[in-house]
């Protein structure tokens, strides 16, 4: 966090960094997305000494919460289907490509 910051964004990030482990993700990339979100929630609130526009002009994250993970033109990453088809330890999804884990999931 850099100095400076309210208690606010301190408890915000803690939080953030939690759930993102929560749901397997390794600590350094948890520290990594804790960090970008509280710095654009930053920015948007003018906490922040510099700010790009998009930070300033994109919907928060709070009210995005999720809407566009995974619902790209190509639906959801490799990377998402394999942590899903590990979670539901499908058999053999190291060997697969998108289209296979997509297939193995029903999606």
């Amino acid at each position: 966090m850099p100095r400076g910051s309210s208690s606010k964004r301190e408890r915000q990030y803690e939080h953030i960094k939690k759930g993102a482990e929560e749901r397997g993700e390794s600590t350094g990339r948890a520290k990594e997305i804790a960090s970008r979100t509280v710095n654009k929630e930053r920015a948007r609130s003018g906490e922040s000494k510099t700010a790009s526009r998009t930070s300033k002009q994109d919907m928060s994250s709070g009210k995005r919460g999720g809407q566009r993970s995974g619902q790209g033109s190509q639906g959801p990453t490799y990377d998402q289907l394999y942590e899903e088809a590990k979670r539901r330890n499908i058999h053999g999804r190291s060997d697969m490509n998108k289209s296979e884990l997509r297939r193995a999931l029903g999606k």
